[in-house]
């Protein structure tokens, strides 16, 4: 029968005596930033270091790792995720341990992820014996560009064994280091990246009748589509249509034959995102035939919207508060219209997504996330690692416990 873990420290006090390892890693990281699909360097140093704690590695989705950490008793498989990918930004910070790769930096906190999250498996490791079923460590490329997640989850990260659960988190600097948040329901955004290609005709200013003026048609076009917002969405939902470029013309005495406009979709629910999409398509092909052009519009899916569970979410506010305690664990008020791959996770598996405090309390200032400035202040990363450590025991310990319970039933 299992009886549980009997620690003769918390997750905390195993977190503070790996804190300087965990920090050194962030730091190597740091100073050799790598691009998605290019973590050639953060790969090898992840699965090193996984192997040096006998938890079996495989590698995916080119340079994502899988670690395995098999427990002593029979169980349920939980997951935690750390994206690996920089920037193409070039840092313009003064630490001894900035980015050494021109052009290149983990403006976004990545290389905090992955050491919290190596400092973590080196916690669970030294409990192999006391824990019931699998903790599986996902180590993700190219979150920054066009989402890893998913390349990951098609190379079947979640099956063998299977996934039960899933969590994962972000550095927030508008969190102070010390804090965490977290979020129940819609939590970030889904994307649908678009572009409208206008055809008309062109002719000579002075003769606009002889023309179809593809400028015009595309200045209605971005007018009417801020209107989706206003007029088709639920006021207490949120959306955003945002067109970020606009293109047309070569003189300024021709009429336009060929406009062209892109932009992005940003909606909280998959109901919400479908009604938006097919908006923007109709208002774009409307407008353009009834002023005689013809409309091209092209709208990908990109992230979905994130989405947490309200039993995951709970028991990670649960453990999260068993170690800061309660006052130190925030309730996000309000989702945001950024977007984070981590969804084509919770799309699979039922889990949650948490905010890390990262931010200074006093003396140094916080900038925001993919600044050139950006930075961490990097008490937080042990306790991202017992976060996780804790979280994973408190999920295999409950499921084992039902089991249990089911059983004796």
């Amino acid at each position: 029968m299992y009886e549980g873990i009997n620690l003769s420290m918390n997750f905390l006090d195993k977190a503070m005596e790996i804190q300087n390892e965990i920090i050194q890693l962030r730091r190597s990281i740091h100073q050799h930033p790598e691009l998605g699909k290019q973590e050639f360097r953060t790969s090898s140093i992840v699965e090193g270091y996984l192997q040096g704690l006998d938890i079996a590695t495989q590698r995916i989705a080119g340079t994502g790792i899988v670690g395995l950490l098999e427990g002593s008793y029979p169980g349920r498989t939980v997951a935690f995720r750390a994206d690996m990918d920089a920037l193409p930004i070039q840092e313009l910070n003064q630490f001894v341990y900035a980015s050494r790769n021109p052009g290149k930096m983990h403006a976004c906190g990545h290389d905090a992820h992955t050491a919290a999250l190596l400092g973590a498996a080196k916690i669970l490791a030294s409990c192999k014996k006391e824990l019931a079923g699998n903790v599986k460590f996902f180590f993700q490329p190219n979150e920054e560009q066009e989402g890893g997640a998913a390349d990951m989850i098609q190379s079947g990260c979640l099956d063998h064994p299977k996934v039960d659960a899933v969590f994962g988190c972000h550095v927030n600097p508008e969190i102070p280091a010390g804090k965490i948040g977290v979020s129940y329901g819609k939590s970030y955004a889904a994307s649908n990246p678009f572009s409208i290609l206008i055809h008309g005709k062109g002719s000579h200013g002075a003769e606009p009748h002889k023309g179809v003026d593809t400028i015009a048609i595309g200045a209605q076009i971005v007018n009417t589509l801020q209107t989706i917002v206003s007029r088709s969405v639920d006021p207490v939902d949120s959306a955003v249509v945002t067109v970020g470029t606009f293109h047309g013309g070569s003189q300024g005495n021709i009429l336009a034959e060929d406009t062209q406009l892109t932009g992005i979709i940003r909606t909280l629910d998959p109901a919400s995102r479908k009604k938006v999409v097919e908006k923007v398509r109709l208002i774009a092909q409307g407008i353009g035939e009834s002023m005689g052009a013809s409309v091209q519009v092209n709208i990908e899916n990109s992230y979905p919207a994130l989405i947490t569970n309200t039993e995951m979410t709970d028991l990670l506010k649960a453990s999260a508060s068993s170690l800061l305690g309660e006052d130190r664990v925030l309730v996000m008020a309000s989702p945001t219209l950024g977007t984070e791959d981590f969804a084509f996770f919770l799309e699979k598996v039922p889990g949650t997504f948490f905010q890390l405090g990262s931010g200074f309390s006093e003396g140094t200032k916080n900038y925001p996330l993919h600044s050139a400035h950006f930075g961490i202040d990097e008490s937080c990363l042990p306790i991202a690692a017992a976060i996780h450590a804790q979280a994973a025991y408190d999920f295999l310990s409950l499921s084992a416990y039902r089991k249990e319970v089911a059983h004796d039933g």
